[in-house]
């Protein structure tokens, strides 16, 4: 070996390479400049002879170490553009050298990964094809601070991760830039721990994934989709305001597939879309459509939180998915799971031979009940990694919005624990505030521009889910208030004989039905996957009880206060008719939508009657003539000449009643309009006679005020307190008969 040459080599880096062991390769590998030359070195696993090739000039390079370490020392005094040659079996065969670029991240970026706050750490993070110094290539990144070595492998070197080992920066990120690579190659990570163990992983932070059973990511696929969604864009942000109508489809992209008969996002995007006009949905909620490896998980065992389910189609294909909905008018919201990962995540678990995704300590890092990993919240790579995969769905996928899986367990230290069993917050209460302020932070982010919705899944009743992140609040949008459906259908279970002592399941939610925005219905969790899944809810000793019991639940659900959700398929069936009927006017009348989530919108008329099963409400605008009068009968049992206050005198017409023949009902209806008379009741000065239709709902609507006519003859020969040819006293008199009977 040449002298010179001989002094230049470090002799434990080298081996530190050779042993593939070495955290920064670029101090070695990376050519640099000394007083007698350009240094470049190489390592090829197993080569006897290595070439180097500068422009039109080749150099062979010397053996330095017989396991494949070569150099070569150049005279010149600046380093040249080059690449590697080998010769194997008469084919000589060209490769880039990665050393030869500097880091793509930037320690500005590496600062804010560590704090947390690198929201679109999604662009670098990864693997994506860039241009370094004017050469093509593609720059890998990821994320692990406690592995001795990792790196890139790939068919591009033969899978062998001794060939090109990541440079580990200050913050744990490991970098390399290959050049030559393009988009949509497969590639893991290899890494090595302090133990000598060495296994391969898939990407984190992976754009895509081969489609199973391959493991592999794949370089984030450059995407060659022209949106068309573009006024659907400028317009999404009123549906922030809660005054907009919001009628959610749920929708497991499985059980889409099988109707839509083909496995394919274009093929389903149209046959949804189709379905939200039939029956009149705004939006959708996909159950999650991130890519995971467990069929039976439905996509709730996420592992990969950056990307499309490879189960249906490309990136691109599932960007067509989103844009054809919007161009039709249909709001795309998704499920993310933030609140653990699978045990069996091959993944993300012990990723880099220690807990550096969920959290160190059992208490607080393993959910007994589910068997999950929990993520440490506390840990700033852990953020970032967390709200830059919101951010990317935003961005890349025009996502409107997402719901929060359990986020029980991200808030409360000791929920579905035993006593002893987790760990009290450093206040000495069981609240996650690491777990909060992580939530306070994404709907921060998300909120920055407007026009994207954010919805929490809590069943622990943590207060200010939707209030204000400045009023210590988290911040959402809304609140799926699963406990509404939960009480409610616990209700209708009974038969009607017996649900005059559960009537508080009923009328409890009106005390806190306004301490947070909400959306209520009937989602996959309280109806399961069958169409039959709030049928087999209902009492009813025959079908058709039990189809009149399903449409009066249906019905309760849209005209209570709240934001609408229906689990794809969940009574649409049996009550098509219903459905698009209480669609319709759930969009169309101001009073069922505009204040949803203000108490303004709602007044009791009558909750107290339990013994049959009544509940007689407005839904209002603060527009008298868009109030809307609700009467809702949980008995069997049909109530004529029904006397109910109103809140002004004059016309009310039914515009609605679930008992109509048209939705399969009795036909108990009132046909004729009401015109109120001066007869008080429900502490009102005003009421109307109407038939209640047995297990059923109808919906008035005030038309117009009936003016007192001071012409009218027979007016002015009645008696003081006469009304109409009845007397007011006989009035009530005749209607405290009736309810005695």
């Amino acid at each position: 070996m040449d002298r010179k040459l001989y002094d230049y080599m470090d002799w434990p880096e080298i081996e530190a390479v050779v042993y593939s062991e070495e955290a920064h390769p670029r101090d070695i590998l990376g050519p640099r400049v000394t007083p007698d030359g350009v240094l470049i070195q190489a390592f090829f696993p197993g080569e006897k002879a290595l070439s180097l090739k500068t422009g039109g000039a080749v150099h062979e390079m010397e053996l330095v170490d017989e396991a494949g370490y070569f150099a070569v020392l150049l005279q010149r005094k600046t380093i040249p553009a080059h690449t590697f040659l080998t010769a194997a079996d008469g084919v000589t065969r060209e490769y880039p050298d990665p050393y030869a670029f500097p880091p793509q991240i930037t320690k500005k970026e590496e600062t804010r990964f560590s704090a947390g706050i690198w929201h679109d750490a999604w662009k670098k993070m990864g693997a994506h094809e860039v241009t370094a110094g004017g050469t093509k290539g593609v720059s890998f990144a990821v994320y692990a601070p406690n592995a001795l070595r990792v790196s890139v492998v790939g068919a591009f070197n033969a899978w062998d991760g001794r060939r090109d080992p990541m440079n580990r920066l200050d913050c744990g990120i490991f970098e390399l830039f290959i050049p030559g690579l393009v988009a949509g190659r497969p590639y893991q990570y290899e890494i090595k721990l302090k133990s000598g163990e060495t296994y391969r992983k898939p990407d984190p932070y992976a754009g895509a994934f081969e489609k199973k059973p391959e493991g592999a990511s794949l370089v984030w696929p450059s995407s060659e989709f022209t949106w068309g969604d573009e006024e659907w864009i400028a317009k999404r942000a009123s549906a922030q305001n809660g005054h907009q109508p919001m009628i959610v489809c749920q929708v497991s992209l499985p059980k889409l597939a099988r109707e839509a008969g083909r496995a394919d996002y274009r093929v389903m995007s149209r046959a949804l879309a189709e379905h939200c006009r039939v029956y009149g949905y705004t939006h959708v909620e996909l159950t999650p459509v991130t890519e995971y490896p467990d069929d039976a998980s439905d996509g709730f065992e996420t592992s990969g939180y950056f990307a499309p389910t490879a189960r249906y189609g490309s990136p691109d294909d599932f960007r067509y998915f989103v844009d054809y909905l919007h161009r039709m008018g249909i709001g795309v919201l998704i499920d993310m799971v933030y609140s653990y990962f699978a045990a069996g995540n091959s993944l993300l678990a012990g990723f880099d031979g220690t807990c550096l995704y969920e959290h160190l300590d059992p208490r607080r890092g393993i959910h007994p009940a589910y068997g999950t990993h929990i993520f440490n919240y506390g840990s700033g790579g852990v953020v970032t990694f967390l709200i830059s995969s919101a951010m990317c769905w935003k961005e890349e996928y025009h996502i409107d919005g997402m719901k929060i899986t359990d986020t029980a367990t991200m808030l409360f230290q000791d929920y579905g624990r035993e006593d002893g069993a987790w760990v009290a917050n450093l206040y000495g209460g069981n609240e996650n505030l690491e777990g909060a302020a992580f939530l306070q932070k994404l709907n921060t982010a998300l909120h920055a521009k407007p026009g994207f919705l954010t919805i929490a899944e809590d069943m622990a009743g943590w207060n200010g889910i939707t209030a204000d992140p400045a009023q210590d609040g988290l911040g959402f949008d809304y609140k799926w208030n699963n406990t509404w459906a939960s009480d409610f259908l616990g209700y209708m279970h009974y038969d009607p004989l017996f649900r005059g002592a559960h009537h508080d399941d009923l009328t409890f939610d009106t005390v806190y039905a306004w301490s947070e925005k909400s959306l209520i219905g009937f989602g996959r969790d309280e109806t399961g996957e069958s169409d039959d899944g709030i049928l087999n809810k209902m009492a009813g000793v025959t079908p058709e009880l039990k189809c009149a019991n399903e449409r009066l639940a249906i019905a309760y659900l849209f005209v209570y206060p709240g934001k609408k959700l229906l689990s794809m398929g969940v009574g649409e069936k049996r009550q098509s008719k219903l459905v698009k009927k209480l669609a319709r006017m759930c969009r169309d009348l101001p009073a069922l939508h505009e204040k949803d989530t203000s108490p303004d919108g709602f007044e009791w008329i009558s909750n107290l009657d339990r013994d049959r099963n009544l509940l007689i409400f407005l839904r209002k605008t603060g527009r008298k003539d868009e109030t809307l009068l609700v009467v809702c009968n949980f008995s069997n049992v049909e109530y004529d000449e029904f006397l109910i206050g109103v809140p002004w005198p004059g016309k009310y017409k039914e515009i609605f009643n679930s008992d109509a023949e048209e939705f399969g009902g009795s036909g108990t209806v009132n046909a004729r309009v009401k015109i109120s008379r001066m007869i008080e009741h429900d502490e009102r000065k005003n009421s109307i006679r109407v038939s209640v239709a047995p297990l059923g709902i109808s919906i008035y609507r005030f038309t117009e005020t009936v003016e007192k006519r001071s012409n009218n003859r027979s007016a002015k020969k009645r008696p003081a307190g006469a009304q109409s040819g009845r007397n007011l006293k006989k009035e009530i008199e005749d209607q405290v008969a009736r309810e005695g009977d």
